[in-house]
């Protein structure tokens, strides 16, 4: 690591914002920050990098009923309180995060610890028990096994991981917390659309990236390997990614793309690309959920103008519970089999 860049992440001198003088953040995320979020949001955000968050986590209904959860929490001294927008879903503060982690419920997978932010794509995708369900880049399956247990493990999820330690823990996380509707693959996401061209009712792309909305202030791990390269890396990444899922669904289908970046070059300009080249078969649709996190999807970044559409997609707001995220929902109104 470069002097230059631990100074920029410690010292800060004479920085305009008190709160990123505080944060420990590589300087040029913190402007790039700026540029992409409103004014009103910046230092909120900028805070939730190095504040504690609350830990959350669904109830596993494949196993339990979530009344008998919240009541062997409670048993065991851990407050827990519902997440409005999300059925089966709560939160404990800070300092019980590790005493849930520890509980008889997590030790028989009774519930699932996951951020709040990353539930969202399963339920805007909104999974029926009749389908067939493709979920790209699965591992380690919490959404996998979130959206089994929307369809109340009947129909079928294909879950497909490229990475083969990875998908040995999507593997295992199945086998663990009841998904049995779940079938994995170890398989590169990129070529799954040749083995299942249109064959798929609904396909979720939680798509890697640059992880931005996972950074923390302390943890010099989280960021170690940031930089505007490696968002283009990325970027290059989920396009193929996405051009394969839209390649897997059926016409008439829906298809979700998540990330946990704030980037809008893996967010906006991946979804503008991918709508571009499949002109007139897609159209993004708007997310039906009362969020308080929710912004809009941007309407241009540094000289690109994105389609008016767009702006139905969703970034989420960071703050002391939620991690930043990209949701986009899209269907498929025509075939895309000579795309």
């Amino acid at each position: 690591m470069s002097k230059s860049y631990q100074q920029g992440r410690i010292e800060r001198k004479g920085h305009d914002d008190p709160v990123a003088a505080a944060a420990g953040l590589p300087d040029a995320f913190v402007e790039r920050l700026k540029a992409i979020l409103d004014p009103s949001d910046f230092s909120p955000a900028l805070r939730s990098f190095f504040e504690p968050k609350a830990t959350a986590f669904r109830a596993n209904t494949l196993l339990a009923n979530p009344a008998d959860v919240v009541a062997s929490l409670a048993d065991e001294k851990i407050p827990a309180a519902p997440i409005s927008w999300l059925p089966d879903g709560y939160t404990v503060a800070p300092e019980y995060r590790e005493r849930l982690l520890a509980s008889s419920c997590a030790q028989r997978h009774l519930i699932y610890v996951q951020n709040p932010s990353s539930m969202i794509p399963p339920v805007a995708l909104d999974p029926h028990s009749d389908e067939e369900v493709l979920d790209l880049a699965a591992a380690p399956g919490s959404k996998a096994q979130q959206m089994a247990c929307l369809m109340r493990n009947a129909g079928k999820i294909t879950a497909v991981e490229a990475v083969r330690s990875r998908y040995y823990k999507l593997r295992n996380n199945m086998a663990a917390f009841g998904a049995t509707c779940v079938r994995p693959f170890f398989q590169d996401g990129t070529r799954t659309w040749r083995h299942r061209p249109e064959y798929f009712d609904r396909v979720l792309v939680d798509a890697p990236c640059s992880s931005e909305g996972r950074f923390r202030a302390d943890d010099i791990e989280t960021t170690r390997f940031w930089s505007a390269r490696k968002i283009r890396e990325m970027s290059r990444k989920q396009r193929r990614l996405l051009y394969s899922a839209i390649q897997c669904l059926k016409p008439g289908g829906a298809l979700v793309y998540s990330t946990c970046s704030l980037a809008p070059e893996e967010n906006e300009a991946v979804i503008q690309k991918l709508l571009s080249r499949f002109k007139g078969a897609l159209r993004v649709t708007p997310i039906e959920l009362s969020v308080p996190q929710f912004r809009p999807g941007l309407a241009s970044w540094q000289g690109q103008e994105f389609v008016p559409e767009i702006r139905h997609a969703r970034r989420v707001q960071p703050d002391d519970t939620m991690d930043a995220f990209f949701i986009c929902r899209l269907e498929k109104t025509a075939s895309t089999a000579a795309g």
